[in-house]
């Protein structure tokens, strides 16, 4: 991989990165504590808003999942080592890493 290419994927990243962020800005509101108020809304409703918190909460999870991996993929550019596969140390198809950069195997290594 190229100096180019690795700027490339460096903007990638960071552009997510900052798309992550943003998105935890806009799901702060849908994790806060569900106060118990039964008059202003009934059972039903205070379940609802149990769920929506709750899958805000896994939402809030998977993002922060994905933001360790792209901080460790950023990490690897850093190091000269990013597009490498961990495991057997080739070079990851570019396409795959479009569609995933914060991947650290090869489809093989993957597979297997």
């Amino acid at each position: 991989m190229n100096d180019t290419e690795r700027a490339r994927f460096r903007a990638r990243i960071t552009a997510r990165l900052a798309e992550i962020d943003e998105e935890d800005a806009r799901g702060r509101e849908g994790q806060a504590t569900v106060t118990l108020d039964q008059q202003a809304i009934g059972r039903l409703s205070r379940q609802d808003a149990l769920q929506s918190q709750a899958m805000a909460r896994a939402t809030h999870a998977r993002r922060d999942v994905e933001r360790r991996r792209l901080r460790a993929a950023l990490d690897r550019v850093d190091e000269g080592e990013f597009g490498y596969c961990e495991d057997c140390g080739e070079e990851i198809a570019p396409a795959r890493l479009e569609l995933d950069p914060g991947t650290t195997r090869c489809i093989s290594c993957a597979a297997g």
